[in-house]
């Protein structure tokens, strides 16, 4: 993939197709996270590549985990910048979830896709910060720094999207 990236710094259109090739539906699957309509989840992956493309003269290659998770970064950013457009108010209760946390091993018996498909599901500030902390791993301290909120409302909408996930599954 070295040699790859290499041409694709060189403006090799073929090289930037393989390289598109080969990421595209793994970073479609980190938009469709993010944004629940397919097609604008389409445009910012295809926004992600261009800008990933645009900027890879500043990339530096060390092996193919840190192009994925560059890559990966850059669609999230472009989901975040979107998401942000959209004025989501986080310290609003989108939805009542009153299931107790403490049925939290319910989710663990989830197929992936159907754990999947209910995160689809949950209200846009639930989806958002259940993806950075869970998925991503981020703290709250960063997902705070990364949608302008306090802590506490991070830890808030991540709180309410497992109690509204629970209640999902409850209801399947």
């Amino acid at each position: 993939m070295e040699i790859v990236v290499s041409e694709c710094k060189n403006g090799n259109a073929r090289a930037q197709k393989q390289l598109f090739d080969c990421y595209a539906k793994l970073m479609m699957a980190v938009c469709v996270r993010y944004v629940r309509d397919w097609h604008i989840a389409e445009d910012l992956m295809l926004g992600g590549f261009q800008k990933f493309f645009s900027r890879i003269a500043v990339f530096e290659y060390s092996d193919e985990r840190n192009l994925k998770a560059y890559i990966k970064k850059i669609m999230i950013n472009e989901c975040l910048m979107y998401l942000r457009s959209l004025k989501i108010n986080y310290t609003r209760n989108e939805l009542t979830a009153d299931v107790p946390l403490d049925q939290e091993s319910i989710l663990d018996k989830l197929a992936a896709d159907e754990l999947f498909k209910l995160i689809s599901e949950l209200p846009d500030g639930y989806r958002t910060v259940f993806n950075l902390f869970v998925v991503e791993g981020l703290s709250h301290k960063e997902i705070a720094s990364e949608l302008s909120i306090s802590e506490g409302t991070s830890k808030s909408q991540l709180n309410k999207a497992k109690k509204l996930l629970q209640q999902f599954v409850l209801k399947t």
